[in-house]
């Protein structure tokens, strides 16, 4: 005996759905949130994290990411600061660790000349090279046109 088209459609959804929904439970989570001593040490805390760049996903703070290697991060940068490293000392760490990519603003040094200055050097070309442009045709006269031979 044949299973009925009905059946064979619910079990299908049903695969599809449990399919689906398995993501939701894969997520990372932290088994133990961070504990601060008090308010200035975690208002310190969360300006610094805000400050460094998670190393895996490129584009979010070590405070925004969820990435298991940020929560390391997170608190691998909270024993720092009970050990008693100032906010430069910490950073001095994570960038000889993980190198400059882990800063959101990198100190101006030869190495990020281009990154600070290649801008505004953009911008000054792209303005000398429209000033040239307008000068040109300030040079050139206007072209003349006689009356009789423009046409409605």
């Amino acid at each position: 005996m044949s299973a009925s088209p009905v059946l064979l459609v619910r079990a299908l959804l049903l695969a599809l759905l449990v399919a689906v929904a398995a993501p939701v439970f894969a997520q990372v989570s932290d088994p133990t949130p961070l504990q601060f001593r008090d308010d200035a040490e975690e208002a310190r805390f969360h300006r610094l994290t805000a400050e460094l760049r998670c190393v895996m996903c490129q584009n979010q703070s070590l405070a925004d990411s969820n990435a298991q290697i940020a929560h390391d991060l997170r608190r691998e940068v909270l024993d720092l600061m009970r050990q008693g490293k100032d906010d430069a000392q910490v950073k001095q760490f994570l960038v000889d660790r993980y190198g400059e990519f882990v800063l959101y603003k990198p100190d101006v040094a030869p190495g990020t000349y281009i990154l600070w200055f290649g801008p505004l050097l953009l911008l000054l070309a792209g303005g000398v090279w429209v000033g040239r442009i307008v000068a040109r045709r300030a040079k050139q006269p206007a072209p003349t046109t006689d009356d009789t031979d423009q046409e409605w």
